[in-house]
Order: structure tokens, then sequence, then C-alpha cells
């Protein structure tokens, strides 16, 4: 009689043990599901670091473990993108971003990403290079501002996203109002801030008094969010430093990324 009770704890025993081997393979056919992301990154470093934990910590989150994602991280050189900056030497920069993406696309990236806002000015010459897609950044925080309902934001920026449109236009193409600093003095302020200290990872808090008192004036003007258009400022400036919405490019950039890294689970 003693034999049968054993009996059913082993039965019991396998059929647990069945259901979880179940589970495991179910779990790693979903991780094998997973598509593979490249990131071009080193624009700064800093912010580079931010996608990539933001990404990370995402696909954690969703299988409810440490499960990474197949990412792989392309890393420019900064002061060489920031010396032709200053040269205006887009084609050199496009080039830079060209061999990048072509060395994520062999690597088996199925769709890349500038870690930056101002790289995308040169986009559509690198995304004629390039025979997988490039996320844009600005695609993907006009969604997000539409879904919250904003009809008028600020814009924070390097100069070159604040003085052209390569980045607004996209956003009030989905009827967004976009409103950006005008004074050259403001707007040469807010890229000292950018290039002398948030891409060496210094926050001074007179600096950020500045780029606060911006934002107010953006509030005057009756914005009721302010576009992050760096990926640096939001090392600087976060939700409880302002009474509107914030949309951290960074953030919602890296969003997207695991969207498309999640898309067929």
């Amino acid at each position: 009689m003693r034999i049968l009770p054993l009996i059913l704890i082993l039965c019991l025993s396998a059929c647990i043990g069945s259901e979880e081997l179940k589970e495991s393979n179910s779990d790693s056919e979903k991780q094998n599901q997973m598509r593979k992301l490249g990131l071009i990154g080193g624009t700064s470093w800093h912010s580079t670091i931010e996608y990539y934990q933001y990404i990370n910590e995402s696909v954690n989150n969703h299988f409810g473990n440490n499960t990474n994602p197949p990412l792989m991280v392309y890393t420019m050189n900064q002061a060489m993108v920031h010396k032709f900056q200053v040269e205006n030497n887009w084609e050199g920069i496009a080039n830079m971003l060209i061999e990048a993406g072509s060395n994520l696309q062999k690597a088996g990236a199925e769709k890349v990403m500038f870690c930056a806002n101002t790289p995308h000015k040169v986009y559509d010459d690198v995304q004629r290079k390039l025979e997988i897609p490039i996320i844009h950044i600005a695609d993907a925080t006009a969604e997000i501002i539409k879904k919250q309902n904003v009809h008028k934001v600020g814009f924070l920026g390097t100069k070159y996203t604040m003085t052209e449109n390569f980045i607004t236009e996209r956003i009030t193409d989905q009827g967004v109002e976009v409103i950006k600093p005008i004074q050259p003095e403001e707007i040469e302020e807010l890229h000292r801030i950018i290039i002398e200290e948030l891409t060496y990872g210094k926050i001074l808090p007179s600096s950020k008094e500045y780029v606060l008192s911006i934002i107010q004036e953006f509030i005057d003007q009756g914005a009721s969010g302010v576009v992050l258009a760096c990926t640096e400022f939001p090392l600087m400036i976060d939700e409880e430093d302002v009474p509107i919405s914030i949309f951290n490019t960074t953030k919602i950039h890296a969003d997207a990324g695991v969207k498309f890294i999640l898309k067929d689970i």
C-alpha cells in the first residue's frame, strides 16, 4: 500500500517537470524570435549608455528575468564628428554613419538607430546607402506627442536641430506646433552647454537654471510640452523640474527600438 503514494508523487513530479520544460522551451522560442538591432552611438557615449540601459531593462521586464536582447553597438569617434560639424563637413559625418551602419548590417542587424538627434541631418543620405531601415528619432517622438494629445511643444537641441528643420518638420507634419529659441545668443548658449558640458558628463547648476529659463519661455508662449531633442539634455532635465510634459527623445527612441526587437513576440 505504501507503493501507491510513492507512485503518485513520482507521477506528480513528472507532470510538474514536464510543464516547467514546456515553459522553458516556450521562453527559448520567444527569445529566439527577438529581432537584431544595431545602435550607432558615441555621440556622446554618455547618452549611448542611456540607450543601452533603457533597451536592456525593457527587454528584461518583458520576459520577467535577465533575458538580454541581440543588441549591437558601434561607437563613433565623437571628436571627429565635432570636427566635421565645425568644418560644416556633413558629407564626412554621413560617411562615418554609413560605415557604422554597414558594419552593423554585416554583423546581422535588421534595423539600426542613430543614438542622437543631430546625425539625423544626414538621415536620407545614409539610408540610401544601407539595405536595412533606420528608425528615425523624430517619427518616434511625434507619435508619442500625439498619443499624449499635446498640440504645442517647445524644442531644445543643438544649434543644428534648432536652426534647421530636419527634426522639427517631421513633428509638425503630424499636426504638432513646434516653437524654438530664436535669439542667437540663446541658441549659442544652449549649444555650448551641450558641447562643452553635457557631452563630457558635466551637470552645472547654473547651466541647468539657464535651460529651465528657456523652457519657462516656452510655457509663457503656450507650450504644454517640451521636446528634449538632444540626447544629452535628459541627463540634466527630468519631469520633476518642469510643470509640463517632457518628451525625452532618448527614452522615446529607445522604446521604439524595443518595439522592433519584440515585434514578433
